[in-house]
């Protein structure tokens, strides 16, 4: 098993992770008869697959596609629960690549990076950025956990460094803050001094 594959298992195993599980071979991207590999579950190392209906995102082929230039912080209004049965459902039309639990901060993903979900409500947005849910209320901030801005902002540096975006406002924005949006998340009480602040503290 991998440095990756070990980082992965031991923090499902902190995290208490209760999602869908992942087969060993393609968790560890498994030597396969052949040499070959077999793909990795996730981007993110220690995340949990749990992919959106494939209508609700669109297939590409990103970075070559479209350059990766942003990450959109999101608020869910939803429980983390509802949220993965939202984008599994083929009639809602939204997805996010990653959405991150309240109250211990594990990670699913329901998009793959290379692919575009449907996430900002502006496609030339959607094509260049990675979103991420967090489980809560606008309204709400006790739902902010430092667990939640801890492995959220971890996830958010290793995207920048994956695609070179660099860690900064300008860069890593809110969901209100796309052309056009008419979404309020993730709102007034989320902490962005703090959340910039661990995402260049992060160690990868």
């Amino acid at each position: 098993m991998d440095r990756r594959a070990l980082f992965r298992a031991a923090t499902a195993v902190s995290a208490g992770l209760t999602l869908t599980p992942l087969a060993d071979a393609r968790a560890a991207g498994a030597q396969q008869p052949g040499g070959h590999r077999a793909p990795a579950s996730t981007d993110y190392p220690t995340a949990v697959w749990t992919p959106a209906a494939a209508s609700n995102r669109t297939a590409s082929e990103r970075p070559s596609a479209y350059p990766i230039t942003h990450v959109v912080i999101h608020v869910t209004q939803e429980t983390f629960e509802d949220t993965l049965a939202i984008f599994r459902n083929t009639a809602r039309r939204v997805s996010a690549h990653y959405v991150v639990r309240s109250s211990d901060g594990a990670v699913a993903q329901c998009v793959r990076e290379r692919d575009i979900a449907w996430h900002a409500g502006n496609w030339t947005s959607n094509t260049r950025s990675v979103g991420i849910e967090h489980e809560g209320w606008v309204d709400r901030p006790e739902w902010f956990t430092a667990a939640l801005y801890e492995r959220s902002a971890a996830l958010t540096a290793w995207v920048c460094d994956r695609y070179g975006i660099p860690k900064d406002r300008t860069h890593i924005i809110g969901h209100h803050e796309v052309p056009g949006a008419t979404h309020s998340d993730p709102g007034p009480h989320w902490d962005w001094t703090r959340y910039v602040r661990l995402v260049n503290a992060a160690r990868l």
